[in-house]
């Protein structure tokens, strides 16, 4: 291998680490998002609201789609990833199970 194929090598191998890095990030902030989901479904319960509020579901959305246009990320993504996590959220405190397409 060549002297510059190794320097090629090295930095992908420090590009791959930080992907993982960022992975991890990426779990524990779903983990994090979670517990919060937990703690406003017993907020919820105890007001007698119900777990599906689409309108502030839709104004979620909408804030993050925006938030990526400003920040340059793929918009479409950024729907599709929090439309799931939200999607997920709900099932959990529907006592439904976990997956996609939801039934």
């Amino acid at each position: 291998m060549s002297e510059g194929e190794e320097e090629v090598r090295g930095e992908l191998d420090g590009l791959r680490e930080r992907i993982s890095q960022v992975d991890d990030d990426l779990i524990r902030l779903i983990g994090e998002r979670r517990e919060l989901v937990l703690q406003i479904s017993q907020a919820k319960a105890a007001l007698g609201l119900p777990v599906m509020d689409p309108e502030r579901e839709a104004r979620v959305v909408r804030k993050a789609a925006q938030r990526a246009r400003e920040l340059g990320v793929d918009e479409e993504m950024t729907r599709d990833v929090i439309w799931r996590i939200i999607a997920a959220a709900r099932a959990e405190q529907e006592d439904r199970p976990l997956g996609w397409p939801e039934p």
